[in-house]
């Protein structure tokens, strides 16, 4: 055991986190642990999917401890949590229940929409915490399945959200009956005026603790503009789930009734996709959130209530069918992707003439966005054709020969010695569905000489990856995700290996096991001379021209430039 980490926070404690993989602790959890706290009330800065819920349990541990070793005499709750969204209290209820399992104290939630019987029976069995909605734990108090009387510690998390849900009457109600002595943390990705207001009513002298602050609170997260046509908003998104068929997706929409339309299309054109909106039943919601976990559907459809509280760590990306109204959703909805040290993209879709304020809402969170258009029918069915082509032809692993039925070996041979082979082969793929449920939609592209007339004087950079290239040639590089290839890895490789500059390296894309990179027509043939040769540094990493149905591509448009932190003077990191 790490001795460090059982000095910061108990054997006990200390256990539960190694178990769960946590080799150290991330900044928002060693910042509540400063000696500075100790025995005040906290008021916590932290963004969604900053590891806040364990930073939670930190600030509760010294009130399971002394409940765990019979110091305190008082009856149980010791510990309430209050959160806005029934989701988010499960989470809450799963994460301090592994956090303080080595005390041998009891975790339970109680929220909206569960059975009142099941709960009255987890609450008489003297739980150490509990966790919960505003209109239930005051259904639970009233009708005394609940005391507060022995609470040493209360925690509101995403206040935030949590008045802009309307239960500012709720939370007062429920502080009312909490005693004098207690300790009070607010947790919120936003202190905006209303929330100050709350926290100063209920807490005393407070130490503020800002454990991400707003704006780089996730760097897991990249932000992406994709400027479309307003009419093409559907189309768009439907390309970029079949451009993107291995990431899990969550789509957010402003109403239910834009929620119910985008879900039944999606569902129209072929997508394994679910929603979530706010009057559906508990017992429904959480068959689709399971659904959604275990990788079931595609994408999730939500509005931003009925999102709250998801955590599901593989969503890869969140998509933006419209740009939201204000900064705090923004960061809620960010939030979902980029999770659990996982890298996550949050992907906006906007026309011309809402350009301007989604970019002043980035920029006023410190954010600087990456512009790309929605990749078109040719470079999805590039990109679908690479990964088949990988599926395909890849090795065996570990030299392992998995075994196919005789039957099959007899119609693989009998199929490849047919004349017209190439034919048989494409007619299989499309029986497969290579591209996807659907076929990818045509996109009219927004003039970008309009868009930098417009929006270039504003102070912004015009966005340079909806300029048009003239021309592109693309090369295999033999490594890919699954050897820990990235764009900016990649990059580096490119310009060393074929001598070229940064700024001749076009569009970078990283499959499984290979990646795919386009290079200006100018510099491709120098680039293919050099690069094309083997390399000591890095012979296992072969790069070749791409040829015949891989690279029917003529003008692919550039992908964006690379990572704004990343330095063409630095050398390649290590492999």
């Amino acid at each position: 055991m790490s001795a460090s980490l059982a000095d910061r926070v108990g054997t006990a404690m200390a256990s539960a986190l190694l178990k769960k993989g946590y080799a150290e602790l991330t900044p928002v959890q060693e910042a509540v642990l400063g000696p500075e706290l100790a025995g005040h009330d906290v008021r916590l800065s932290s963004q969604t999917g900053s590891g806040k819920t364990v930073a939670i349990g930190l600030l509760l541990r010294e009130a399971v401890e002394a409940h765990a070793s019979r110091t305190v005499r008082l009856a149980p709750p010791v510990a309430l949590v209050v959160t806005p969204t029934r989701e988010l209290a499960k989470q809450v209820e799963e994460e301090l229940g592994w956090l303080f399992s080595p005390y041998g104290v009891a975790v339970t939630s109680v929220t909206g929409g569960a059975s009142y019987r099941d709960e009255r029976r987890a609450l008489s069995g003297s739980p150490a915490v509990v966790v919960g909605t505003p209109g239930r734990l005051l259904d639970h108090l009233g009708r005394g399945a609940l005391s507060l009387a022995g609470l040493h510690a209360v925690v509101l998390d995403e206040a935030d959200r949590m008045l802009d849900m309307g239960f500012r009457d709720d939370i007062e109600a429920i502080f009312a009956q909490a005693p004098e002595g207690r300790r009070t943390h607010l947790v919120s990705a936003t202190f905006p005026r209303e929330v100050k207001a709350l926290a100063d009513s209920v807490q005393h002298e407070p130490r503020e603790v800002f454990g991400s602050p707003r704006g780089a609170a996730n760097l897991d997260i990249e932000h992406v503009v994709h400027v479309i046509d307003a009419r093409d908003r559907f189309d768009a998104l439907v390309n970029l789930l079949l451009a993107h068929p291995d990431e899990q997706m969550l789509v957010f929409a402003r109403t239910r009734a834009d929620v119910a339309h985008v879900t039944s299309e999606l569902m129209q054109a072929g997508f394994m996709v679910s929603s979530l909106s706010g009057e559906m039943e508990q017992a429904e919601r959480n068959r689709a959130l399971a659904a959604f976990k275990t990788g079931r559907y595609r994408a999730l459809i939500a509005t931003d209530v009925a999102a709250r509280g998801i955590d599901v760590a593989g969503i890869a990306r969140v998509i933006h069918f419209e740009p939201p109204n204000d900064r705090d959703s923004y960061t809620h909805r960010s939030g979902r992707t980029g999770r659990a040290g996982r890298k996550g993209v949050s992907s906006i879709l906007v026309a011309p003439a809402g350009l301007s304020r989604a970019l002043s809402l980035l920029t006023r969170l410190g954010l600087e966005p990456r512009f790309e258009p929605i990749p078109g029918p040719e470079e999805i069915r590039a990109l679908g054709g690479a990964r088949w082509y990988d599926d395909l032809t890849a090795d065996d692993p570990d030299g392992i020969v998995v075994p196919f039925e005789a039957a099959t070996w007899a119609l693989a041979k009998s199929l490849a010695a047919h004349p017209s082979v190439v034919r048989v082969i494409a007619r299989l793929l499309v029986r497969a569905g290579q591209m996807g449920p659907t076929e990818p939609r045509e996109l009219a592209q927004p003039d970008p000489e309009s868009l930098r007339r417009r929006y270039g004087s504003a102070g912004g950079k015009p966005p340079r990856a909806q300029r048009q290239a003239t021309e592109w040639v693309s090369f295999h590089v033999s490594w890919g995700e699954e050897r820990g290839a990235d764009p900016r890895r990649l990059l580096a490789l490119s310009c060393r290996r074929g001598q070229i500059r940064g700024s001749d390296v076009g569009s970078i894309r990283v499959l499984r096991r290979h990646s795919i990179v386009d290079v200006t027509a100018a510099a491709a043939g120098d680039f293919a001379t050099h690069a094309c040769r083997p390399d000591p540094r890095e012979p296992h990493i072969q790069i070749r021209p791409m040829t015949g149905a891989e690279s029917q591509r003529p003008t692919a448009p550039r992908r964006g430039p690379p990572p704004r932190h990343f330095d063409r003077k630095k050398k390649p990191p290590k492999r």
